[in-house]
Parts: structure tokens; sequence; C-alpha cells
């Protein structure tokens, strides 16, 4: 259980961090333009966040696949999976803090195609959210790579973390979404205001993997150490 709220935590850390939160309000933006049409507006919002979760199930699913599927690499994560995970908790854990800063993109769309795929219903929603998924920023890479996929390789609901991980990247959009399908306009001033409690639930993060870096730093590898 533990890891599958780990992996909510960390797509929702995700959604409303400067970069993903940005790429989240123009998708916002785009599918509220039906606003008169309100099932419509539901339906695409729903559409962006499987897209989201497919990208993310997808990607997670093909990397996990591919370490796991072998022997030697799988055999190397369960021996150094512990040892390995201290370093890594802790550099994640500076991405967090803005203490190591990094220029990274992933996948960019013009601002024409992302309005062609919005206006194109669900299945354009859906492709929008597919693509913003793989568009990384280095919080997003960070939190994807050095700290879902880990978890996800020392867990048995591995394959399903990608997925949970997903959700919460959307679930931002979708609650606006169904905000606005069910006429409560107020959502929109609590989406463009949750960006300032990100800065505080990124820095709480950032230390509490540091904090759970050095632990497992202190546990497994320092007595390993000759």
């Amino acid at each position: 259980m533990i890891p599958i709220l780990s992996a909510l935590w960390f797509g929702i850390l995700t959604s409303i961090s400067p970069c993903p939160l940005a790429t989240n309000i123009a998708a916002v933006s785009y599918l509220s333009r039906r606003i008169e049409h309100p099932g419509a507006v539901l339906r695409s919002g729903l559409a962006y966040t499987v897209g989201r979760m497919a990208a993310y199930s997808i990607l997670g699913a093909v990397i996990i696949f591919s370490l796991a599927g072998v022997p030697a690499v799988a055999n190397f994560f369960q021996d150094y999976m512990n040892k390995l995970l201290g370093p890594v908790l802790i550099i994640v854990g500076l991405f967090l803090l803005d203490i190591i800063k990094m220029n990274f993109s992933g996948l960019v769309l013009s601002d024409e195609r992302q309005r062609r795929l919005a206006g194109a219903g669900a299945g354009g929603s859906f492709a929008l959210g597919f693509i913003f998924a793989l568009s990384f920023c280095p919080i997003s890479a960070a939190l994807f790579f050095g700290s879902l996929i880990p978890l996800a390789l020392g867990s048995r609901s591995g394959f399903i973390l990608p997925l949970v991980y997903g959700i919460g990247t959307a679930l931002p959009v979708f609650l606006f979404a169904a905000g606005l399908a069910l006429g409560i306009k107020s959502v929109s001033e609590w989406f463009t205001r949750i960006s300032g409690i990100e800065k505080y639930m990124r820095k709480v993060t950032g230390a509490i993997f540091i904090g759970a870096g050095l632990y497992y730093i202190w546990n497994y590898l320092l007595p390993r150490l000759p």
C-alpha cells in the first residue's frame, strides 16, 4: 500500500511543479473552451487523464521489463538496490530543493497543434495528455526515473506504480474539468493558486527524500564499506 500511495504522491507533486503545472494549465485552458457543453468538458478531462496514465504506464513497463527481464540486471538490482537507493534519493531531494538544477525538456508541441488536439474531442484530449506526459522537465524526470522506477523495481506491485503515478499527474486537470462540468466556477481560482503551495510541498518532500537517503546510506551502504 505504501508504494502505491508514494507513487500517487509523486504524481501529484509532479503535476503541481512549475514546468508540468504550466502544461496542465495549458491543457485546462484548451479543454475548458467548450464550457457550454459540460459533458464534453468532463469527457475531455477524463480522456486527458487516461492519456497521461497510458504514457507513463507504457514507458514504465518498457523500462521495468527491460531491467527486470535481463537476469544479470535483475540480480544486480536485487543485490544492490538498497545500497543505491540512498544516493539516488539524496540526488532527487537536491533536485526538489533546487540545489541541483538542469535544463531538460521532452516532447514539445506548438500552440497550434495543442489547440487542434484539444478541439478534436476525446481522442485529441487523450493524445494531448499522452504527449504532455512525455514532456519531462528536471523535477518530473527526477521523480519518475529517480524515484518511481527504483520504487517499482523493488516492489511486488511495480507494474501498477507507473499507472498510479499517471493518475496523480492528471488529477488536478481532471478535478478542474469535473468542477467546470458541475458548474463550480471557483475551482479555477484554486487551480491558479496551487503553484504557491507547490513550493512548500516540494521542499518538504525534498527534505524527506534526503532524510530517507541518509537512512539507507547509514544502514545499507556504510556497513559494506571497508
